[in-house]
């Protein structure tokens, strides 16, 4: 199982093992930051929820956990997918590694996409942090579910027509509990939830 149980994008995985890559220790690190909060984890009926991804050197791919490690205490290149190219209107990514990449993984590239400073993505879970952030804005419109082009072109148009590229941070409105915090590394993003929970 994934966050809230199923990847709604069509994809291709090359099968092939990922080898131990740039910023994994830092990744790994930064994830269980995420589940000592609450943040990231497996709930009640064993559905897991939050993700985190970071860009691949030079850019232009990215790394992102696997579907269904949530529950994990720590991971290896194995549990995560490299997501090297998407298509948002076709519902399509492909991945390189043999893990089924996250439900989240087009809403991650549409930040990647949008800023180039930004270098890594936390996903996580709180139902009182969402609700102050649906209340401070911005946030994605409350028809677009988590994992689909609609959310991918929701993230896009925060960037368009929002401050998320000063913030930083945003709430999906329709993908309940679910926010949003990018950075140039992992302590930014880290900082920026921290600061939202005081």
């Amino acid at each position: 199982m994934n966050e809230t149980g199923a990847v709604k994008f069509r994809y291709e995985l090359d099968g092939r093992r990922l080898a131990a890559f740039p910023g994994l220790k830092e990744a790994n690190s930064a994830r269980q930051e995420l589940q000592r909060t609450g943040l990231l984890g497996v709930n009640q009926d064993g559905i897991g929820f939050g993700n985190i991804s970071l860009q691949a050197e030079g850019g232009g791919a990215f790394y992102i956990t696997g579907s269904g490690t949530a529950g994990l205490a720590s991971l290896g290149p194995d549990d995560y997918a490299r997501v090297v190219t998407w298509n948002f209107e076709r519902n399509w990514l492909r991945s390189e590694g043999t893990a089924i990449p996250s439900a989240e993984s087009l809403t991650h590239a549409a930040i990647y996409e949008s800023d180039p400073e930004a270098l890594v993505v936390l996903h996580g879970h709180d139902d009182a942090l969402w609700r102050k952030l649906l209340d401070l804005g911005p946030s994605t419109a409350s028809d677009a579910n988590y994992g689909t082009p609609a959310m991918a072109r929701e993230v896009k148009r925060l960037f368009r027509e929002t401050d998320v590229q000063k913030r930083k941070l945003f709430a999906m409105a329709g993908h309940e509990a679910g926010i949003v915090a990018f950075g140039a590394n992992f302590d930014e993003a880290l900082d920026l939830l921290r600061q939202l929970q005081d």
